[in-house]
């Protein structure tokens, strides 16, 4: 062996060995835990929106020029709108957001949803009529669709593997949260000091989310590979070699996506993809059809329906708070019992709480002497759906989603999905208070109730089991 040859192998030696130890880089989860933290503020925002109805209904529905904000009292069909008009503008808003995020990234579309948030509640603010109050709901309902859109791929894409699934739950527990923030507040509070407590959060959002990096993957897809590196060294708390490998993985999973991009009719060219199709928007539709929205939108005027001897406020707040416990539980309990045990039991759940509810308005409308001995019923048989609710059908059939389609339609079956969610949350929300003068609030819980009970029976029999299955392992049951 010759002089040089044993010079060269140490240093060969020692630049092994250092590649190795960047690959052993540890690093640290913090940073992709604050980041997804704060994206989420975002969905407490959200939440607002969707919890704003229950505490102001009670005002907006008084003749008492000191409660009610507005010059006139709303008809029950406007009243239909402002609860629904959040669903039509998150209906429209995924058909713009999923481009927007395509072209200008992910952070930045998620900061231009927080200005959908800020004008809506300035208009709140500076404006009492009816006509603004439908034009600010039906902005709220545009930031809403952006936040659900393009969140869920913020997350996704900052994500290291292991951390995955905990970061995706946080979005459901902040939308709750959101929600028992403005239950708790506004009962309390006058009409304008809840707009100034809402509008709190939307600015929180960006003022913070401003500080957080745009995804690796979305740098990758524009070629820019030195930001994709300054992100994943932001996000892993490594160094450049210490991410060189999960780069190469990035790139080429964004890579292939784009060269495999498919239409909607791939869907069904596919037998697994249209099972697939079936199943989630199956899921998703009788998650509203369940009763949620009307639950959320609807829950203090509810409760002052029933006579309870507890405060229509206090019912409620209860119900917020049994919403965060139960969606905190559920990624605890979800990769140990499997995804449809937990469907079935929250079907069942629902089917049993809805038909507890519709007794108890049978009663009140048959006048019966009974009544005032079960007063507490209908608030143990909301915390009841709720709770199963929040632990099944709330977040499982958008986890499900995240399963069930191969990466090249999985964008195009999102959007179809997501299209069939708010539909049907605008229908229901938009014809309940007709349904319910029709037909009585005995029967309208009921028709939820029977709706629960067909959920339970599509869950048994049409739905899989995805629990420990690697995605390809789920592509090939579905397409057996």
């Amino acid at each position: 062996m010759n002089p040089a040859e044993l010079n060269y192998q140490p240093v060969a030696t020692f630049e092994k060995h250092e590649k190795e130890t960047y690959r052993m880089e540890k690093g640290s989860p913090s940073r992709q835990f604050i980041a997804g933290v704060t994206v989420n503020l975002a969905s407490v925002a959200l939440g607002t929106c969707l919890g704003w109805t229950s505490p102001v209904n009670p005002q907006l529905e008084s003749n008492n020029t000191n409660i009610n904000p507005l010059d006139e009292v709303p008809s029950s069909s406007e009243m239909s709108w402002i609860g629904s008009l959040v669903a039509l503008g998150a209906l429209i808003a995924p058909f713009i957001a999923g481009p927007l995020a395509g072209n200008f990234g992910r952070k930045l579309t998620l900061l231009g949803s927080s200005a959908f948030f800020i004008v809506s509640w300035i208009l709140l603010l500076a404006f009492q009529s009816i006509g603004v109050l439908l034009a600010a709901r039906l902005i709220q309902g545009f930031g809403v669709g952006f936040v659900m859109t393009v969140q869920t791929m913020y997350i996704g894409e900052i994500a290291s593997n292991e951390y995955r699934g905990a970061l995706g739950s946080l979005m459901q527990l902040c939308i709750v949260t959101g929600i028992l923030y403005v239950y708790s507040v506004g009962p309390y509070v006058s009409y304008i000091a809840l707009q100034w407590a809402c509008l709190a959060l939307p600015i929180l959002f960006a003022v913070t989310f401003f500080f957080m990096p745009e995804t690796p993957a979305y740098y990758i897809s524009k070629g820019r590979k030195d930001d994709a590196i300054a992100s994943l060294r932001f996000l892993r708390g490594k160094s450049t070699d210490g991410v060189q490998d999960e780069l190469a993985e990035t790139t080429q999973s964004v890579e292939e996506s784009m060269k495999n991009k498919a239409s909607a009719m791939d869907l069904f060219k596919s037998k697994g993809n249209t099972k697939a199709l079936i199943i989630c928007a199956g899921l998703i539709s009788f998650q509203q059809l369940s009763g949620i929205n009307v639950i959320l939108f609807y829950s203090q005027t509810i409760f002052q329906k029933t006579g309870s001897s507890m405060s229509p406020a206090i019912s409620t707040i209860l119900v917020g708070i049994v919403q965060v416990l139960a969606s905190g539980a559920t990624p605890l309990i979800v990769d140990r019992l499997g995804r449809k045990p937990i469907l079935l039991v929250s079907a069942g759940g629902m089917c049993f709480a809805h038909g507890l509810m519709g007794l108890y308005f049978y009663m009140d409308h048959i006048k019966s002497e009974a009544l005032e001995s079960i007063s507490w019923l209908p608030i143990f048989a909301l915390i009841f759906f709720v709770t199963v609710y929040c632990v099944g059908f709330g977040p499982l059939p958008w986890a499900v989603l995240g399963e069930m389609f191969p990466a090249n339609v999985k964008s195009i079956a999102s959007s179809i999905v997501a299209s069939t969610c708010w539909v049907l949350g605008f229908l229901v929300l938009q014809f309940f208070s007709t349904l319910d003068e029709a037909v009585g609030s005995h029967w309208s819980f009921w028709i939820f109730g029977i709706c629960c009970a067909v959920a339970f029976a599509f869950t048994l029999t049409t739905v899989m089991e995805t629990k420990g299955m690697s995605l390809q392992q789920i592509q090939d049951k579905l397409n057996e």
